[in-house]
């Protein structure tokens, strides 16, 4: 008889297994509130009202915490997706039954790539000469032409953000000027490649404008805690998020002035560039600011099919682009996302269709115009109520949203709110939504995830959700604020 000595070996030690006290501070350290605390708390939520007898005054969790137009009901765009229907199904392009325009470009496209196979670590170059077209139509005929071997298709924005901060930062000597409030993409990646945020305080009650001497403020402070620091880059998030601001050009001038002066690469977030509200203000993006200033400075600047009209958030497409980089260090751009192989090519594919929409006289614009004003209609409306309503509580302060899809509201908390946040051991702002939370079912995000000034208090909300709805989410939002305050300003607290 043969023993079967391995069914009686003991166990291998676990102790040498990676544990959390063993992840390095870079990992640890890094903190993303959009998806936090209140997301899993509302997820626990939902969860719980598949009960009848749930026990909540509400029915249904309104996500205002993230920018995900589909999430919240917004349709995506008819020709975008015919278009990605044939490309992953090629044998139907032959005998479809949709427009022309749609067709002509199905087959363009599965011309140029195999849908299924590693596509150029850059992007499939018809793709990267789709994007060209698009930055010189947007920024005028007269400002030269776009390389493609500048572009690079990503998976998102956030991987070509990720991307450039990784060529830039070092270790803790290495720091990024970054805005705050600010969009806790830029902090997380800037904790997880050892760098150092230096944050520049936005001017809330000038409309979260941004103030020269912040940035000045913030470049002294970095140097006298890192003597030995290198001031690396400047991110402008353009329209803002959280914040809902839109840049003048006076202000992009003297952005564009003081990173010709720091030596500053311009990093440069234009994701919301068709989500503009203002009135009296007109996007323009910082590549055409530079080129007119005649400016040496680099510019990164990205761009995504998630936001816009389009609202394309799971597709993962986006593109960055380098202005008056060094050819060397694209090389070595392109070494790194080479590593990757490539992005999505679904992706690639939807960015260059998006920022080539149809045009006026192809059978697609008729509808293809209906549905982008109607999105971009409503997203304006509701910026505008957002803002009226909210002004309209008391103890609640919002900017008017010029761009973007957020608000960021300042509210006055009483003090008993404040120690009793203390005692549960939260931030103030942070035991505000979740209270607004259990008491509405709207997930919100506390201004603490973003930075804020010290004393302050605010939450982000979105504009996204259904029009018929807003006014009833902010009733119902109205109501747990007024108990909320009525609550903890009680004398005995």
């Amino acid at each position: 008889m043969v023993t079967m000595w391995w069914l009686f070996v003991a166990p291998l030690s676990v102790s040498g297994s990676l544990t959390v006290d063993m992840l390095p501070p870079r990992v640890t350290d890094v903190e993303y509130a959009v998806r936090g605390e209140i997301v899993i708390r509302a997820g626990e939520i939902e969860k719980e009202l598949e009960n009848p007898n749930h026990g909540y005054p509400f029915d249904e969790i309104i996500r205002c915490n993230i920018g995900n137009p589909q999430a919240v009901g917004q349709s995506p765009v008819t020709f975008h997706r015919q278009v990605l229907s044939l490309v992953t199904l090629p044998e139907m392009i032959k005998g479809s039954s949709f427009e022309k325009d749609v067709v002509e470009r199905a087959t363009k496209f599965s011309n140029a790539t195999k849908f299924g196979a590693y596509a150029h670590s850059k992007g499939v170059e018809l793709f990267r000469h789709m994007v060209c077209d698009f930055i010189e139509r947007r920024d005028g005929p007269n400002l030269g032409k776009v390389d493609a071997e500048s572009i690079f298709l990503t998976d998102g924005a956030s991987a070509g953000v990720k991307m450039s901060l990784g060529m830039l930062i070092k270790d803790m000597d290495d720091g990024v000027l970054i805005p705050i409030p600010q969009y806790p993409l830029y902090s997380a990646a800037i904790t997880s490649l050892s760098g150092t945020a230096a944050g520049y305080y936005l001017d809330e009650a000038g409309g979260w404008s941004v103030p020269m001497p912040a940035i000045e403020a913030a470049i002294r402070k970095f140097r006298k805690d890192r003597p030995n620091g290198r001031l690396k880059a400047l991110v402008m998030i353009n329209p803002g998020n959280p914040t809902g601001n839109l840049l003048s050009r006076a202000q992009m001038q003297e952005m564009v002035k003081l990173c010709e002066r720091e030596s500053l690469v311009l990093l440069a977030d234009e994701v919301y560039q068709e989500n503009v509200w203002s009135a009296t203000k007109k996007w323009e993006s910082f590549r055409k600011v530079a080129l007119e200033m005649k400016s040496p400075v680099e510019v990164v600047s990205f761009h995504s099919i998630s936001k816009g009209y389009s609202g394309e958030c799971g597709l993962r497409g986006g593109y960055m682009q380098f202005h008056n980089s060094d050819s060397k260090v694209i090389d070595q751009v392109y070494k790194m996302a080479s590593i990757t192989l490539c992005s999505n090519t679904l992706g690639q594919a939807m960015i260059a269709s998006i920022v080539n929409p149809p045009r006026a006289g192809e059978p697609s614009f008729p509808t293809f115009e209906i549905e982008k004003t109607k999105v971009l209609a409503s997203l304006g409306r509701k910026a505008k109520f957002l803002v009226d309503r909210l002004n309209q509580i008391e103890g609640v302060s919002c900017q008017p949203i010029e761009g973007a899809m957020y608000a960021f509201p300042s509210v006055i908390l009483p003090p008993g709110a404040i120690k009793a946040a203390e005692a549960a051991g939260k931030v103030p702002d942070t035991f505000y939504c979740l209270a607004m939370l259990e008491a509405t079912g709207i997930v919100v995000v506390p201004g603490s995830g973003f930075f804020q000034k010290e004393g302050t208090w605010h939450y982000r909300i979105t504009i996204l959700p259904a029009e018929e709805k807003l006014p009833k989410v902010l009733d119902r939002y109205e109501a747990f604020h007024k108990a909320f305050i009525a609550k903890y300003s009680k004398t005995e607290l």
